[in-house]
């Protein structure tokens, strides 16, 4: 069953986010996973939602997500997302 991420963002310094984010696609093809979408809030509708741009990738399952966030490859990755951006990452397994 497939697997979701999705990431909410707020960017601290756009040159380290772009640096992230062309640096992330790497860690993602050996785990079958690919980026659904991306994009920046056009407005909050309903509650609140403290951040301004979001993230989706589909894994082909949840042990597939689990395991390209632990991957060396991506926690390489970390120090330099921590430095460019705030960031919420939730998983979320697909419903029949």
């Amino acid at each position: 069953m497939a697997a979701y991420l999705i990431g909410h963002v707020t960017v601290k310094d756009p040159e380290k986010w772009a640096e992230y984010r062309r640096r992330v696609p790497a860690t993602l093809s050996s785990w079958g996973a690919e980026l659904v979408f991306r994009g920046t809030r056009l407005a909050v509708l309903s509650g609140e939602h403290r951040h301004t741009d979001t993230v989706v990738i589909r894994f082909p399952d949840a042990d597939s997500l689990a395991r390209w966030h632990g991957s060396p490859a991506y926690q390489a990755l970390l120090p330099l997302r921590a430095q460019a951006a705030e960031l919420d990452l939730v998983s979320f397994e697909a419903a029949d």
